[in-house]
């Protein structure tokens, strides 16, 4: 008999948790046509691709050449994001391990694919910089501060 008590303690138990979980992770705001857009899991997720730039091995002093690498290094930036791959890009302040800047890359179908991309950067290319790329885990609407961050810088780099 204590073992039956024991079963249906149990299975009440079980079943009140899983009520309650399944309540707690339902999202009142969830709008599928929203998530499919961004391709967000169940979760609002999908993958991305970080990129952590660092100084390369490319230790010229040529200040022209670094001009015009650095320059192609924005423009490129710009190509990017126009062609949906890149959502966010920025310099690092100083640390001690050499890191300038990051991507977070989308739309890229594997870590090889976003080496390769990233070659069509001049500072890279030209070993200005490096890049160590890593599979991201976030949030798919990423992309959606795109359009707010358009909107909100008056000088261009």
């Amino acid at each position: 008999m204590k073992l039956y008590i024991t079963f249906v303690f149990l299975l009440i138990a079980s079943f009140c948790f899983s009520q309650e979980r399944d309540s707690a992770i339902a999202n009142p705001n969830y709008d599928a046509a929203l998530a499919q857009k961004f391709g967000g899991d169940d979760y609002g997720m999908k993958r991305f691709v970080l990129v952590i730039l660092k100084t390369g091995p490319n230790q010229t002093a040529d200040k022209a050449f670094i001009n015009e690498k650095f320059r192609g290094h924005m423009d490129n930036i710009n190509r990017l994001v126009a062609d949906g791959k890149l959502v966010v890009a920025g310099p690092l302040g100083k640390n001690d391990n050499q890191y300038r800047g990051i991507f977070i890359l989308n739309n890229v179908a594997n870590l090889e694919a976003a080496r390769e991309l990233l070659q069509t950067d001049p500072a890279i290319s030209s070993g200005l910089l490096e890049a160590d790329v890593f599979d991201w885990y976030g949030s798919a609407a990423l992309p959606a501060y795109l359009d707010a961050s358009d909107k909100i810088w008056k000088v261009k780099p």
